[in-house]
């Protein structure tokens, strides 16, 4: 794999803006509202796509990084529960860069004995904006912040990250344990981390979610998760299936894999739209950012485009002069052109968007095997058509949604069964 999250694509918001003329009759304020509406757009356009700054990645650098990140938790400015391993012990040893993208850095490691992902949403940890308690002098400080605090302002950031109001007691994931000789360190490098909204999701996600990969650790501003191959357009099923018994193109082994990763895909869109309290959105669907354990399990391994409802309803909610301009990625809103409004509603799905991106490419193609029926794959491929189009274009996705999920999910179990009945 050349990455193990996925390459960024273009930008898809489109706006029309650029002549002011156009904009509200030329008024002024009507156009400062757009560029507001559009600055923020920008900003979650770099933030999904910063491959248009990428880097050249190399491991000459990347070394550089580690070493840096070993001088400052050396001197105490960060802490964290991998970096013995990395800096000290030599159980966590760098094997390869994988990208860079806009100060985003992610590096393959070996760690005791296990790969493993090193991802930090910036190169250097004097990069983050440094925690407000933390900013006087040591001895002025020491090492007793007050608790209450400290957890407003960590309820803050994962707010700003994610939208979630979340109490005290949801926030065990992202509290740093228990105080020590380096508190100093421990709460900075925690800010660091909460600053960064792929952490923060994927430590809301610990132990409650087999579709998110889990932190395995952190040290300073670098958090360690599991290393898993990426898919890719390149592979002919869209993932590795190297786990597949006798698996080989048109063959049972492979079509019985693409049948318990579609099952998996379907109980992961069931998972993200009723499991939290907030449904959660997928607006950057591919294959670069899933990947496949060796039971099948579909796993999100970049969540950097991913909302939950509060969330996704600030970014939806911009102005626009058609519903081109409510268009953010793979999430979709529409224009009321009566106050140049997109709504806040999603009007897309997930599952929508996994049938046209993954569905098709697989139940497409299939027709000509010959290890299941031409009967039974002609009546997954209507399905899948159904489902990436509910209804047309005056259908309703949210809607047809539950009908169609229910369609694929009996088919692909139908598969599975006829296959299994093929091998007696």
């Amino acid at each position: 794999m050349a990455r193990a999250a996925g390459a960024r694509g273009r930008p898809r918001r489109r706006g029309r803006c650029g002549r002011c003329g156009r904009c509200g009759r030329g008024a002024l304020l009507a156009c400062a509202a757009w560029t507001a509406g559009w600055v923020l757009a920008a900003a979650l356009v770099l933030r999904a796509h910063p491959g248009v700054l990428s880097e050249r990645c190399t491991d000459e650098k990347s070394r550089r990084i580690l070493a840096a990140l070993c001088r400052d938790y050396e001197g105490g400015a960060l802490v964290g529960d991998l970096c013995e391993d990395l800096c000290a012990a030599g159980r966590l040893r760098y094997r390869r860069c994988l990208y860079y993208e806009r100060g985003k850095k992610v590096l393959q490691a070996d760690w005791r004995g296990r790969p493993v992902v090193l991802k930090s949403k910036e190169e250097a940890f004097a990069s983050f904006r440094p925690l407000s308690l933390l900013e006087g002098p040591a001895e002025e400080g020491g090492q007793d912040f007050p608790e209450a605090e400290l957890l407003l302002l960590v309820a803050g950031e994962v707010r700003s990250a994610l939208g979630l109001e979340l109490p005290a007691s949801g926030l065990g994931a992202l509290w740093p344990g228990r105080r020590g000789p380096r508190r100093r360190g421990q709460l900075a490098s925690l800010w660091a981390l909460l600053q960064q909204e792929e952490f923060v999701l994927f430590s809301l996600l610990q132990d409650l979610s087999r579709h998110a990969l889990p932190v395995l650790g952190s040290c300073g501003h670098f958090y360690a998760v599991e290393y898993l191959a990426a898919g890719s357009p390149r592979h002919r099923a869209l993932f590795p299936l190297d786990g597949a018994a006798g698996a080989s193109p048109g063959g049972r082994g492979q079509a019985k894999a693409v049948s318990d990763i579609a099952l998996s895909f379907l109980d992961m869109v069931s998972h993200f739209d009723n499991d939290f309290s907030h449904r959660l959105h997928l607006c950057d669907v591919k294959p670069e950012n899933f990947a496949i354990r060796s039971d099948f399990t579909v796993v999100a391994i970049d969540v950097d485009m991913a909302f939950f409802e509060p969330k996704m309803r600030e970014i939806l909610e911009q102005n626009c002069t058609g519903d081109e301009d409510c268009n953010f990625f793979d999430c979709f809103s529409k224009c009321d052109l009566r106050v140049n409004k997109c709504g806040a509603q999603r009007v897309n799905s997930n599952l929508q968007v996994i049938c046209d991106k993954i569905f098709r490419h697989w139940f497409a193609s299939t027709l000509k095997s010959s290890a299941i029926s031409f009967q039974l794959q002609l009546q997954l491929w209507e399905a899948v058509q159904e489902c990436a189009d509910p209804g047309g274009p005056a259908g309703n996705p949210q809607r047809a949604a539950p009908k169609v999920f229910w369609k694929l999910q009996r088919l692909l179990r139908a598969t599975l069964r006829e296959l299994q009945e093929a091998e007696k």
